[in-house]
């Protein structure tokens, strides 16, 4: 049976799933994911709408499905289609946890979701180095994707996460391109993302400079990385993480916030009021924002959430900024957007407005993420290169 519905949103009685659905689609130009087995997700959730358990089970029965042909091309010495394979299961399995609340269920979804990932990720691209980055305490997981197209000293993008993406999705979607352009990166679950919160039990933190300062010594202690050409970038929630830390670390050369913010609190009061009213309504989880910043409810999380602001801060930024959003962006208001440019100090800084009749238009320019990555990479490239 068809059930209509447009490309961007699958699910028009639940933004939640149709939100995290389009973030998967996403990965597709990357080759990290199919349509084709992503609309047998698709159907099969439409027939289990009112169940909530459907999400995991459905997203990770393809899973599985994609892993076993991987292993069977890895077997027989097929590894460049086993690393396609093991990609696509990996972001199969991570879009089926992100609906599952924190506990051992949930840890075990990911850690199939890493274990393909990096076995796709090892194959495809040989220039990748799976890395731990110093911290307090406890390293910080990365990769770091050396450019094949840069000699010597080369500059490099350090990419952080947002609420709930990780480092393997946004080192194909930014980090392959920049590559190609002549940029290392180094992709990296900070604080409250990815690999660091689930296996590490590293929660968010306000003062972002702490790991982002990590980030760039790590980076400009390389051979292979000019020291004085590193930018940070992160999307989403990193929208404050990067400038945040752009703002303490002034050996940063650029900055970009892909998806702004500028007071993190202000714009949680409306998704929790939101929540309250319907759950469905918003893109994220109910335990989403607790678990990532180590508190036990909302109350507590929402309380810790005020120091996560930009007043004050912003004009300390000096190095040259971009900031990016979408107008159809459902996530954050435009006036985030101008409240987070307006706000900074640089001489050098950029606000692009990504319109429906170019591309572009959702939350991080998921709908159309190429757009997003090609316009970021130009202007880093002009600055940097």
């Amino acid at each position: 049976m068809f059930y209509s519905s447009n490309w961007i949103h699958s699910f028009p009685r639940h933004y939640q799933w149709s939100n995290a659905a389009l973030v998967t689609k996403g990965m597709a130009p990357y080759g990290a994911v199919a349509l084709g087995e992503i609309d047998w997700v698709v159907q099969r959730l439409h027939e289990r709408i009112d169940e909530p358990d459907a999400w995991a089970q459905e997203w990770c029965a393809v899973a599985e499905r994609v892993e076993r042909e991987g292993a069977k091309a890895a077997a027989e010495g097929r590894h460049a289609t086993a690393g396609n394979y093991y990609l696509r299961a990996g972001n199969y399995y991570y879009t089926g946890e992100r609906m599952v609340a924190p506990g051992e269920a949930k840890l075990a979804i990911y850690r199939k979701a890493l274990r393909c990932y990096q076995a796709g990720l090892t194959r495809r691209y040989p220039n990748l180095e799976i890395v731990d980055v110093p911290y307090e305490g406890s390293p910080l997981p990365a990769y770091f994707l050396k450019s094949q197209n840069a000699g010597g000293r080369a500059p490099a993008v350090v990419l952080f996460d947002g609420l709930d993406n990780c480092k393997e999705m946004s080192v194909l979607f930014a980090g392959v391109e920049l590559a190609f352009r002549g940029f290392n990166t180094l992709a990296i679950d900070g604080p409250g993302q990815g690999e660091a919160l689930r296996l590490r039990n590293l929660p968010a933190r306000y003062d972002y400079e702490v790991p982002g300062t990590a980030a760039y010594q790590y980076v400009a202690a390389r051979a292979d990385v000019d020291p004085k050409r590193v930018a940070i970038m992160a999307y989403s929630a990193g929208g404050y993480y990067a400038p945040r830390a752009a703002a303490f670390e002034p050996r940063y050369a650029a900055c970009v916030a892909w998806g702004p913010h500028f007071d993190y609190h202000a714009v949680w009061e409306k998704r929790w009021a939101a929540m309250k009213q319907d759950e469905n309504s918003v893109a994220t989880s109910h335990f989403q924002l607790p678990w990532v910043l180590g508190t036990p409810d909302m109350d507590s999380a929402m309380e810790k959430l005020k120091r996560f602001t930009l007043a004050g801060v912003a004009q300390r930024i000096t190095c040259p900024m971009l900031v990016c959003w979408g107008a159809e962006d459902k996530l954050t208001p435009r006036s985030v957007a101008h409240q987070l440019y307006d706000g900074v100090g640089s001489k050098d800084k950029t606000l692009k407005i990504f319109t429906t009749e170019e591309g572009g238009a959702e939350h991080c320019q998921v709908d159309n993420r190429q757009v997003g990555t090609d316009y970021i990479a130009d202007w880093l490239a002009a600055r940097l290169l």
